[in-house]
């Protein structure tokens, strides 16, 4: 019935013509009640507020309310989403751009240096060629960006990347598992529900997980009291993609402040979950119950070597994923991260 519902209303707004009044409703990745879900929502009553009664609205959906998160580009074809606000690698299954676009592993160095790439490096205009390549005339990239770096929980110290060599670690497979074995260290692909008890039961030494403050709340830290922060290896990309039916039927006014909205609302998200790592981080240190590990600029630098031959091979897969380490690298080069 829901299904139904989201079915017929995505129908009517797309034949009511240009610059019709219409509601977007945009599948995101935050959980219900999450953080992001909540940062989401709170953002979108600011959208409605800017654009007023009888412009385009915008109402997010949380983590697969609609349709699972592989399927949300299929969704918005067949009408049932208008849009997906997820991580760009979810679709790397499409092409290898998709993670190379998504989560340049070990590339970058801030979330800002990642949303600069997306804003002024190109990122947007590849990421909205790669939609072109499998859904064309379909999807309309209106931004991408990232808000957080992931940090690496860790039940051991890991000081640099000679530290690495030996070690089980949770990694997702793609260009985190390779970058891992590149390093000397053994993947382990498991479920994020699966990560606490594999720590505490050794099965793993470290693992891929989520914002330092995510990783505290969920208990990871008394298991893996090591925790490397910021993180070494992951920011991954999120997008706001909507059907191209539902851009043309936008004023151009609204389209100007879709965009915009955006822009600002990941900003300012990486601000808040900046501010809450920190705080979480700081109460953390006090209690005498982690030791946090900051490795070096220069240790960041040999994981970015070792990191490169894992994305040329990745790029080796397509023509398009080529294109898009290409777009990293100029950047990169542009800002220093590369010579």
């Amino acid at each position: 019935m829901k299904l139904k519902h989201l079915l017929a209303g995505a129908v009517i707004a797309a034949a009511a013509g240009p610059a019709a009044a219409q509601t977007l409703q945009i599948q995101a990745s935050g959980n219900s009640g999450s953080f992001v879900d909540l940062f989401y929502k709170g953002w979108a009553e600011r959208f409605n507020r800017m654009t007023g009664e009888g412009r385009t609205q915008i109402e997010i959906l949380p983590f697969q309310a609609v349709v699972p998160y592989r399927e949300t580009l299929d969704a918005i074809g067949a009408g049932i989403l208008a849009g997906d606000m997820q991580a760009v690698s979810y679709f790397a299954g499409r092409d290898q751009a998709f993670s190379i676009i998504g989560d340049l592993i070990s590339g970058y160095d801030t979330p800002d240096q990642v949303s600069m790439f997306c804003q002024y490096g190109g990122g947007k205009e590849v990421l909205q060629e790669a939609y072109d390549s499998i859904m064309p005339g379909q999807l309309h990239v209106v931004g991408c960006a990232a808000f957080t770096r992931e940090a690496l929980v860790s039940a051991v110290e890991i000081n640099g990347v000679d530290d690495l060599k030996g070690l089980n670690i949770r990694a997702p497979e793609g260009l985190a598992t390779a970058v891992f074995e590149a390093a000397g260290a053994s993947p382990v692909p498991l479920p994020y529900s699966e990560v606490f008890s594999a720590l505490e039961q050794g099965v793993i030494d470290a693992a891929d997980a989520s914002s330092y403050a995510d990783n505290a709340r969920t208990g990871v830290h008394e298991v893996a009291p090591y925790p490397l922060y910021p993180g070494i290896h992951s920011m991954a990309v999120l997008q706001l993609v909507i059907g191209q039916r539902q851009w043309d039927a936008m004023s151009e006014a609204d389209q100007l402040a879709l965009e915009t909205w955006y822009t600002a609302m990941m900003t300012s998200m990486a601000r808040a979950s900046f501010i809450e790592d920190e705080r979480v981080k700081t109460e953390e240190i006090a209690s005498g119950t982690v030791t946090v590990i900051d490795w070096p600029q220069e240790e960041r630098d040999k994981l970015r070597a070792i990191a490169v031959g894992a994305w040329e091979a990745a790029a080796a897969q397509s023509d398009l994923a080529e294109k898009a380490l290409e777009t990293h690298r100029s950047f990169m080069k542009k800002i220093g991260l590369l010579d």
